[in-house]
């Protein structure tokens, strides 16, 4: 899949809002597809095989978080969420049904865009074997990128993309501490101003997935008053 001639689902019940992402998005290479409530978005989803999703938590019918959970169970797909300021809570349900992203409205169709270049660049990336990228082990965590499979304490924790390239790129660096704003360039590849908050909730939702306890983090550190750190040691 070539990041140009990605096939896109859009997910909203607004139809201001599905017109003018569909223009950014067709005016980048993609075929667009769109849909104006959950049951119409699983129809399409099925019919169209999209290679990522654009999705509204709040829709008509059924809503995009459950919408959410059908469409990852049924294939693993890049899906980013579309969200109200103030539902912090549904943002984390969210990511930990298998969104990789979300963007809070109102929002920058331009922003929007960058971030599904984003997205797809990085599962393209992830769909290349690197050969520099190595195997981590840390006794009851290991991390492979080239299954980008992770187990802890022999169980398998399933992650989405996004969460997967933050854990991989944060223990590939030990001990050296890194701003909100330097992984959103590096992990999420935005080059201009974004909710850094979104940082906030990927870590969230890692520690929940893989530390023993995840109010006293044995891997992902903060540095309070300038980010995270990783704190493993093989």
């Amino acid at each position: 899949m070539e990041t140009s001639m990605a096939t896109i689902l859009v997910v909203d019940d607004e139809p201001n809002i599905r017109e003018v992402v569909g223009l950014y998005l067709r005016r980048d290479g993609h075929t667009v597809v769109a849909a104006a409530d959950g049951d119409e978005a699983l129809r399409l989803n099925g019919m169209h095989q999209p290679d990522l999703v654009v999705l509204d938590l709040m829709l008509p019918k059924l809503n995009g978080l459950e919408v959410c959970r059908r469409i990852q169970a049924e294939r693993r797909v890049p899906l980013i969420m579309l969200t109200a300021k103030g539902e912090e809570e549904d943002r984390i349900i969210g990511l930990g049904v298998g969104a990789d992203d979300y963007v809070t409205k109102p929002f920058s169709p331009r922003e929007l865009a960058a971030r599904v270049a984003a997205v797809l660049r990085r599962v393209n990336e992830a769909a290349a074997v690197r050969s520099d990228e190595k195997v981590l082990d840390f006794g009851d965590l290991r991390i492979d990128p080239n299954t980008r499979e992770v187990v802890a304490k022999g169980e398998p924790v399933s992650l989405t993309v996004r969460e997967f390239d933050l854990l991989y790129y944060l223990a590939s660096h030990p001990n050296r501490v890194f701003t909100r704003d330097q992984l959103m360039d590096t992990v999420w590849g935005y080059t201009f101003a974004a909710d850094t908050s979104t940082v906030t909730v990927h870590m969230r939702r890692l520690r929940e997935k893989i530390e023993p306890d995840p109010t006293q983090p044995r891997y992902l550190l903060t540095v309070w008053g300038v980010g995270y750190r990783w704190g493993g040691e093989r």
